[in-house]
């Protein structure tokens, strides 16, 4: 890969709407979206899947990940968002959603200080308005897992449920 600075947006891809936080996997938030207009007839969805990444080195002035020497090594499987973790419409009238940060959406093993085998789990929230033809848009989040104490010490390839990514030659 090319040497310098590469961030996420850069590195998987996307538009502007690609967000990276490092958070501890007990973390929970929620999102207030305010789209200031009647979303009445709008549909909201979210979906996340943990990545694993082979490395990661970190600017030391500002403390943001450089990916320009990362690998996907690896996944986990996709997660939809249902019931109460599912993004919940809270005024249509005048467009507020709420989209949830559920706690443990990564629940292997993590490397303390981890700079090699990073989980980093890609959390999306979409929503589709009611035009014809629809608009769909889409805003991503890329969720570099911390470890925490009650988190198992260990590396995320060894886990049950990782997926090595393998590319035809």
């Amino acid at each position: 890969m090319a040497s310098g600075i590469l961030n996420f947006q850069q590195y998987i891809g996307g538009p502007d709407q690609v967000k990276v936080e490092q958070i501890f996997p007990s973390n929970q938030k929620t999102l207030v979206y305010d789209f200031d207009r009647d979303i009445t007839d709008w549909s909201f969805s979210a979906d996340y899947q943990t990545l694993v990444v082979d490395s990661i080195a970190f600017n030391r002035s500002t403390g943001q990940p450089n990916f320009s020497n990362s690998t996907v090594i690896g996944s986990f499987a996709k997660v939809d968002l249902t019931g109460g973790d599912a993004p919940a419409v809270q005024n249509a009238a005048t467009g507020i959603v709420h989209v949830y940060f559920p706690a443990n959406m990564y629940t292997g093993p993590i490397v303390p200080d981890a700079r090699v085998n990073v989980p980093i789990t890609v959390f999306a929230v979409t929503w589709t308005d009611a035009e014809s033809p629809a608009n769909i848009n889409t805003h991503r989040w890329a969720l570099i897992q911390c470890w925490e104490p009650d988190v198992t010490v260990g590396d995320p390839v060894s886990d049950a449920g990782y997926t090595a990514l393998t590319l035809a030659s």
